[in-house]
């Protein structure tokens, strides 16, 4: 595939607003996550990744029917790291219609239907007369949020592909760039925590009862945590820094395993991170660091282990970010692309948090500490429930 620029990123999520505050604590290998009090819930021993002050949010008059928890967490995103004057910045270079928006979620604005049904008349059952389905719970509505924005009048959808949906969007949109129709694209993922996500979980006995802990020998589950992660994606220009970031492949599988288990060997995350390579013309050797999706769920880490091990051996060092950020879900694919952007313009790799008896029946390089480490290229993995599986390559321009 033709490389496509990361010519802004930024994330949000339980370590922090923007790109200097999860830096911070990727550094220190501090988690975000904290027993879990949100909202009503206080009957489940887990831990969550909650971003502070969401509900302290207020949209502006233009955005008010757009109102709640998802919506409210994208808005804050959008402040921070220039991103709003970036996008904003590549309207007028390329105009409104010429600007895409691709986003990923699972559960989108759910919690207002939630909500809503707390605040059902009485007598006839009717939910209240605030509540608007389409702007808020309706999976489209966060592009229809960001798309509305910034104004926008070009393509704009959602994937909601479980907790791969905010890798696939880069796909999406490079091939719209590819073709011509667009000449930016704004990507990435917006999940915010939710009831049904999670006692869902929960009934899957898949939550930890502690921080999760990926390719731990004893882990337990996963950590369910929300965030708001958004990239501009633009055609390179002729020079470019020596940091660019620049998005050298996608593989994209749909294995149809099991609705909520990945294949015991790894068959769909193996063949995304082959199609991944080949469309970058890269060989695995060509790998510096890999982002594992590691939910720490058991058969996940098992089963993305084996895929890692076929094709990299212990070779590569890797890692999973889900011990600091806690599992976002629809979230997961863009927060992650930008942790291994950050990785690739500093020059270091995170160390796993949380874990500390790794697996020995997987045996790969898994780093428990972060290294500097002058990597070139990046793979990140996001595989989600049904065996709908997405590997990004990333790589620094000089």
């Amino acid at each position: 595939m033709t490389p496509v620029h990361l010519s802004h990123f930024t994330a949000t999520s339980c370590l922090g607003y923007g790109n200097a505050a999860t830096l911070a604590a990727l550094r220190l290998q501090r988690s975000g996550l904290q027993p879990c009090q949100f909202e009503t819930v206080h009957d489940l021993a887990t831990h969550v990744g909650e971003v502070a002050g969401v509900d302290a949010v207020e949209l502006p008059e233009l955005l008010a029917e757009h109102d709640c928890r998802n919506n409210r967490l994208a808005w804050l995103g959008l402040q921070q790291d220039g991103f709003s004057d970036a996008v904003e910045a590549a309207i007028a270079r390329h105009g409104r219609r010429r600007v895409g928006v691709f986003l990923g979620t699972s559960t989108s604005g759910i919690l207002q239907t939630e909500q809503a049904y707390r605040r059902r008349d009485p007598a006839s059952g009717a939910l209240p007369d605030d509540f608007i389905y389409r702007t808020t719970h309706n999976t489209y509505s966060v592009a229809n949020f960001v798309r509305t924005a910034f104004q926008l009048e070009g393509p704009a959808m959602v994937v909601s592909t479980a907790c791969s949906s905010s890798a696939k969007v880069f796909a999406s949109a490079a091939r719209m760039l590819a073709a011509g129709l667009i000449d930016a694209a704004i990507v990435g993922g917006v999940d915010s925590l939710c009831l049904t996500t999670l006692y869902g979980f929960n009934s899957l006995e898949l939550l930890s009862p502690e921080p999760c802990r990926p390719y731990d020998v004893h882990r337990q589950g996963l950590s369910i945590g929300e965030a708001a992660a958004f990239i501009l994606l633009e055609r390179p220009t002729v020079q470019l820094p020596a940091d660019a970031v620049l998005l050298l492949g996608v593989g994209e599988t749909s294995d149809a395993h099991h609705m909520s288990s990945p294949h015991p060997e790894g068959l769909g995350a193996r063949m995304a991170m082959e199609a991944a390579l080949k469309a970058a013309g890269l060989q695995p050797a060509d790998i510096d660091y890999l982002n594992l999706h590691g939910t720490a769920t058991p058969s996940n880490d098992a089963a993305e282990g084996q895929a890692v091990v076929a094709l990299f051996g212990d070779r590569v060092p890797c890692s999973s970010t889900k011990g600091a950020t806690g599992h976002t879900l629809g979230a997961a694919g863009g927060l992650e692309a930008i942790i291994s952007a950050l990785a690739l313009q500093q020059g270091f790799l995170p160390g796993g948090v949380n874990t500390q008896q790794l697996d020995p029946a997987i045996p790969i390089q898994y780093l428990t500490v972060n290294r500097d480490s002058a990597a070139r290229r990046v793979l990140s993995n996001s595989f989600g429930f049904g065996g709908t599986n997405c590997s990004l390559i990333l790589g620094r321009a000089g």
